[in-house]
């Protein structure tokens, strides 16, 4: 493989200037980078359209922090580019690679040293009266909230259509497994590894003493559904959630995201190196 792609958060001058230094070092190392057209105008290098750099692309090399991930993550759904990400965010669970380590990392994968993570996306879709209005594919998670502060909301919660409970709540978080470490950690959920297929129910400031995150296996389907006569319900913070609204979400059986793993940087490895744990 001496072919990769290129995906730059081009509002960090940092990564720009990453970018900048990769397309330097792969010139000099018989490796070329493919770059969509708004990276390369940036860079001023030549690129290709959207279309065809999904078709060319086998790996892409994704510079920035977990947003500038899951961008991309966004970017090539559907097909099956594999991500590598180099950090230059903060804590950086999906972009793993560190600066002063990414050309280690990318020598690794050039000599094809690595393996795959296949991380399951989860499916959402929002009904309205029974017709279908939204559907949405997240890789880290599927949030239901308010718009207002300090809100709270009434939730009905179904696991496979079975009534589980209706949850006084600001909001409530489902994650993939993926997502386990990012917005459900900070909301009391336990950490899962990208390899175990499961879905996470985690509450937002729930208004109770018994609700706790909950795990669910791969073939669970949670239903939330508006109770009450709030009106400034929101899913994902972009789509109006009305009393009645139903969301569906389970794990999706066709989508998923191909991730590198490196030898030295497997899933606990990151869990000692970000969070400091056992320190």
């Amino acid at each position: 493989m001496n072919e990769l792609g290129m995906i730059v958060n081009l509002r960090k001058p940092e990564a720009v200037n990453m970018a900048k230094n990769l397309l330097e070092w792969a010139n000099e190392n018989n490796c070329r980078f493919l770059l969509p057209k708004q990276e390369a105008s940036a860079l001023t290098t030549a690129g290709l359209d959207d279309e065809k750099w999904l078709k060319t692309v086998k790996l892409a090399i994704v510079i920035g922090g977990d947003g500038t991930f899951l961008r991309a993550a966004r970017f090539i759904m559907g097909t099956d580019i594999i991500l590598h990400g180099i950090n230059l965010g903060h804590l950086g669970f999906l972009a793993s690679s560190r600066p002063d380590g990414a050309i280690k990392d990318l020598e690794n994968i050039l000599n094809d040293n690595f393996n795959v993570i296949e991380r399951r996306v989860l499916r959402c879709v929002l009904y309205h009266d029974d017709s279908q209005l939204y559907k949405i594919y997240a890789l880290n998670d599927i949030v239901l909230s308010t718009s207002s502060i300090a809100r709270l909301l009434h939730i009905e919660i179904r696991f496979n259509d079975e009534f589980f409970c209706v949850l006084p709540a600001d909001g409530v978080i489902i994650s993939s497994p993926t997502g386990s470490t990012a917005y459900a950690l900070s909301a009391g959920g336990p950490m899962i590894p990208p390899h175990v297929n499961a879905i996470l129910l985690a509450p937002l400031c729930a208004h109770t003493l018994y609700s706790r995150p909950l795990v669910g296996s791969e073939d669970d389907r949670i239903t939330l559904i508006a109770r009450g006569s709030s009106r400034d319900l929101m899913l994902q913070l972009v789509y109006e959630v009305l009393p009645g609204d139903r969301i569906e979400i389970r794990l999706s059986r066709t989508k998923k995201i191909r991730t590198v793993n490196l030898p030295d940087k497997n899933f606990l490895d990151i869990v000692r190196e970000k969070l400091g744990w056992g320190e």
